[in-house]
């Protein structure tokens, strides 16, 4: 694989520049993601910044506390997808193999300890020049002592029953990066009484730990990128193709180990879906192919393929051409090409052809990652010398972190609790005193 700097944005501001770049080089950081791509010699090179501390005193980042009534617990869940082969391993018979975790509220035992972030292989390989902390964030590889940072869930806690039966909702990150890459939206998701699945994409993440000590890595860019638009194209399309049969099969196995793992605890008929970049891209699109899905949030994820088929060169997909019947959440970011609906020819098409509730919502002064760990952990980061390479505003933006956190936490606890519970708190209506940073399209 070729470690790709993160794109800084999603930066129309160069015309078709997105096509351009995408025809020499296909970059993972950007698939479905953001526009502006490095050239494939910038990105072989990867962040210049080295560092060569001992471990015991690299910088080392914090997660914020849920704000929720209700501890958090967690289990992490293997699953086998017997009806699939895997698809980015050419050849192979092995079946599809998925790493989730499941976040609920909990009561904790009095000896409980906090489960870290990531298991120690896959922060490694988090942190090194080929994960995603260089690829997708410019992080200096070894930078960042990433396997210190610890979550406030307990390992296998007990589900705490005065929650009530809970509604499930699936997270899918965006491409390159792991199912812990949303940790502090997650947790705080189910402190308010949610149970909460996030999925790893196998070789699409950029590592992917198995309990018996496999270390998956991406292989969706082995051997040459492809470099023909209708390559791309087919490229894109396999992937969200992929991630939306993984959500699936997720949904379905929740069925079985609600039965025989979860003493019914989980209610499988308030199902939402939520993900950013690629993962939002995959929950509208697994909404659109797959009816038990109720209600879902796209956290700035293109909702195309890139090809050239339509006249302005894109290609859309089915969910942007189609529309929805059921609610759907848009969150753009302030960089040029994202917020407003009308500034991308994906998002557009949805919002005129969707028949569902929709809004659009845009975080003032947010960059792509604001909607991920990295607003919350890479300003403290910095603090400790452990600068993305292009600096804190390029990767985060210029929103005060604790506002973007707030923000972020309250608008998708709104949405869920309307459109999974039935209690609705207006923050969706309109304009918020209480959040003057989110600005609503119309």
């Amino acid at each position: 694989m070729t470690a790709v700097p993160h794109n800084p944005g999603r930066d129309r501001s160069r015309g078709h520049s997105r096509r351009q770049v995408l025809v020499t080089g296909l970059a993972a950081s950007a698939l479905l993601a953001t526009n502006a791509l490095p050239s494939p010699a910038t990105a072989a090179a990867g962040p210049a910044r080295r560092t060569s501390l001992p471990k015991a005193v690299l910088p080392k980042a914090v997660l914020p506390r849920p704000t929720g009534p209700f501890a958090v617990g967690t289990v992490a869940l293997h699953l086998v997808d017997r009806s699939r082969t895997e698809p980015w391993v050419p050849g192979t018979s092995a079946h599809r193999e998925l790493m989730v975790s499941l976040w609920y509220p909990a009561r904790p035992g009095g000896a409980a300890r906090a489960v870290p972030q990531m298991t120690a292989a896959a922060a490694a390989h988090f942190g090194s020049a080929e994960g995603a902390a260089a690829m997708n964030l410019r992080m200096a590889p070894g930078s960042v002592d990433w396997g210190a940072t610890l979550t406030h869930a307990y390992r296998d806690a007990p589900v705490d029953r005065r929650a009530g039966r809970l509604p499930v909702v699936l997270y899918s990150p965006g491409l390159g990066d792991p199912r812990t890459w949303n940790t502090a939206l997650v947790e705080d998701l189910a402190s308010r009484g949610y149970a909460v699945v996030t999925v790893d994409h196998t070789h699409e993440a950029t590592e992917v730990e198995f309990p018996d000590g496999r270390l998956a890595t991406m292989r969706i860019f082995d051997g040459a990128p492809p470099t023909d638009p209708a390559a791309i194209s087919a490229l894109l399309e396999k992937v969200v193709a992929v991630r939306v049969a993984d959500t699936r099969f997720v949904l379905d196995e929740l069925a079985r180990l609600n039965r025989t793992r979860f003493g019914g605890e989980l209610d499988l008929r308030r199902v939402g879906v939520f993900g950013q970049s690629a993962g939002g891209f995959t929950a509208a699109q697994t909404m659109h192919d797959d009816r038990r899905f109720l209600a879902g949030i796209n956290m700035d994820g293109e909702m195309d393929y890139v090809g050239g088929r339509e006249p302005d060169g894109t290609h859309l997909s089915s969910v942007a051409l189609d529309g929805l019947d059921r609610p759907l959440l848009l969150m753009g970011t302030g960089s040029e090409g994202s917020g407003d609906y009308r500034q991308q020819p994906s998002w557009a098409a949805f919002w005129a052809n969707t028949r569902g509730w929709k809004a659009d919502v845009t975080l003032t002064g947010s960059r792509h990652a604001s909607y991920t760990d990295a607003e919350a952990l890479l300003p403290r980061l910095a603090r400790q010398g452990a600068v993305p390479d292009g600096g804190l505003a390029a990767a985060v933006g210029t929103v005060p972190p604790g506002r973007a956190l707030a923000a972020n936490r309250a608008y998708v606890a709104s949405f869920f609790d309307r459109w999974l519970r039935g209690r609705d708190d207006q923050l969706l209506d309109g304009p918020s005193e209480r959040f003057p940073e989110m600005v609503f399209a119309r």
